[in-house]
């Protein structure tokens, strides 16, 4: 099955992806999959001098960052994206694409000048004042600039690349393409290539409307407004659009930037209580919270605070994702497998022979046991969902990305308190959040809650049982019942039924072909025929010949292609 590109730009673009990959060292991976037949084989007969032999030696991983570095924007976030989904690729990957490069080429001021006239209908010098041509910095996405509001204010744009939207969707359809031909073809993966790239099509969907992370910029900064010394930038509404955003200009230290020598140590554990209490907050009692809050997007303010920026990362956990997990922790301090693997079906689409088996019982229950004994707020939160996550991913068991979101800020505010003050009890900080999450799922008022919504819905059940069933036998009265049932995997059955019976069929005509032949030339020895006979018997032999060498042939290819 060849992947079905729409436009001959599609073509153009594959054939530049694969150019790249074959530079890389990925030429055997490529054929292995059949790309090969995509654009023919002419760009795999150049593969010897498109290779890059300085790349040879260099572990898989890292040619393959390299490579999506110069396949450009789309193919970087990608990267960037993966690195933050450790269910999804194996951890060394995911570790080197941690180091993909953002810095792009700078678009001209008078690109962005034009883009800012276009959004906001030639008022680009009524709301501001000024606007520092050079950027602050050149994404594959966006580009920033310092500004100054109408009324004094500084603030910083966030402006998305011309054309990036046309870019990114024609790479976009590339890659759901490739991902359906590599699924096709190979089924033990472990994970789902067309899932990645769905995961990764919804994240890029919010990258490219700027207006998703304002709102999530402004819901955080009103979530602290009463919390001292933790701050997110303002957003200025008027100022802002799909492919613009205005924000704030923290005054201030880029976490990343500072010479944490030069901080005495209470100060350094004043910082670490500050962005440990906000990430823990934001985790497990908002329910929405910035997903990576790591050294480059923290910022310490003249006032001794910490401000966070870019929040174009967020996970959202729902009420019932937190109650999952709640179930976790609990069940972890309560040794109660039964409740975790409860969790584990509502967390995820799991099947559950996988978790009813001894095999995942008996990790789950090696995994508890390092726990007995351990209070709840004496929880290594970070090490204990990590390690929770590593069964899951064992096992296959996809959990929601907002799950990963929530595992990777907890992990990421834990190696920024470990840089900034190894022997900051990190632990203490959390024991409220974590109480108050168990507290909300297994207090008195909470169980009478659900009994009182079971009783609730068990009478709404009882009320609307009657005229479900009267429909229902309505139906059948009127022979109108119906019972639709969808086959799901026979397409390489019938496939393979197809193959045999031709093949049968070949070798019917084949047989007859040959004896037949036979007979022929068995009478023209018994009784000449002036040679007519044994002339249609050898025909016929040749003939059979022919249609034996073919049945052979394709029957070579079609295993070739199955491997």
């Amino acid at each position: 099955m060849i992947p079905n590109f729409n436009t001959f730009r599609d073509i153009r673009r594959v054939a530049d992806i694969l150019s790249v990959l074959i530079r890389y060292g990925f030429e055997d991976v490529l054929r292995s999959i059949g790309l090969d037949k995509v654009v023919g084989s002419k760009l795999f007969w150049l593969a010897p001098r498109l290779r890059n032999q300085a790349q040879r030696y260099q572990p898989v991983p890292t040619r393959l960052r390299e490579a999506m570095e110069e396949l450009g924007p789309t193919f970087i976030k990608l990267g960037q994206v993966l690195s933050t989904r450790p269910d999804l690729i194996p951890q060394a990957w995911v570790d080197e694409f941690k180091k993909l490069q953002d810095d792009c080429p700078k678009v001209p001021f008078d690109v962005i000048q034009k883009r800012l006239d276009e959004e906001f209908q030639d008022r680009t010098g009524e709301l501001f004042r000024s606007i520092d041509p050079e950027p602050l910095a050149a994404a594959s996405i966006g580009q920033t600039h310092r500004a100054v509001l109408a009324d004094g204010t500084d603030v910083v744009l966030k402006v998305l690349r011309p054309g990036i939207e046309e870019t990114i969707r024609a790479d976009m359809e590339v890659l759901a393409a490739l991902a359906s031909f590599v699924e096709t073809h190979f089924t033990n993966l472990g994970y789902s290539p067309t899932a990645v790239v769905e995961e990764f099509a919804l994240e890029l969907q919010q990258e490219l409307d700027l207006m998703h992370e304002a709102r999530a910029t402004d819901r955080l900064r009103k979530a602290f407004e009463a919390t001292p010394k933790v701050t997110f930038p303002e957003v200025y509404w008027n100022a802002t659009t799909k492919n613009v955003l205005t924000i704030e200009e923290i005054h201030g230290t880029l976490l990343s930037r500072v010479h944490l020598e030069e901080l005495d140590e209470d100060y350094r554990r004043e910082i670490v209580a500050l962005g440990a209490d906000a990430v823990f907050r934001q985790c497990f009692e908002l329910h929405f919270f910035h997903a990576d809050p790591h050294p480059g997007n923290l910022f310490l303010t003249p006032d001794g605070g910490i401000a966070f920026i870019d929040c174009g990362m967020t996970g959202h956990l729902d009420p019932k994702m937190a109650d999952h997990l709640a179930d976790v922790f609990y069940g972890v301090v309560s040794d109660d497998i039964d409740r975790i693997i409860g969790a584990i079906l509502g967390l995820s689409e799991v099947d559950p022979v996988v978790t009813e088996s001894n095999a995942f019982r008996a990790d789950i229950s090696e995994y508890v046991s390092q726990f007995q004994g351990v209070a709840l707020g004496q929880l290594d939160i970070g090490g204990l969902l990590q390690e929770f996550f590593e069964k899951l991913q064992k096992y296959h068991v996809r959990c929601p990305s907002s799950i990963v979101f929530l595992i990777k800020a907890v992990v990421t505010i834990e190696g920024v308190a470990t840089e900034i003050a190894p022997h900051f009890d990190l632990m203490e900080h959390a024991q409220p959040y974590l109480e108050k999450l168990v507290k909300r799922r297994y207090s008195f008022g909470a169980i009478r809650r659900r009994i009182q919504t079971g009783m609730l819905n068990t009478a709404e059940l009882a009320e609307h049982l009657p005229g479900d069933l009267s429909s229902l036998m309505t139906q059948f009265r009127r022979r109108q019942f119906q019972i639709n049932l969808q086959h799901e995997g026979l397409h390489d059955l019938n496939v393979s039924l197809t193959s045999t019976g031709l093949a049968m069929s070949k070798a019917t005509i084949f047989a007859a072909l040959l004896i037949g032949s036979a007979i022929l030339i068995h009478a023209e020895c018994v009784s000449p025929h002036g040679g007519k006979l044994m002339g249609l018997g050898l025909f016929g032999i040749v003939c059979s010949g022919i249609l034996a060498a073919q049945t052979f042939l394709s029957f070579r290819i079609r295993h070739r292609r199955s491997l």
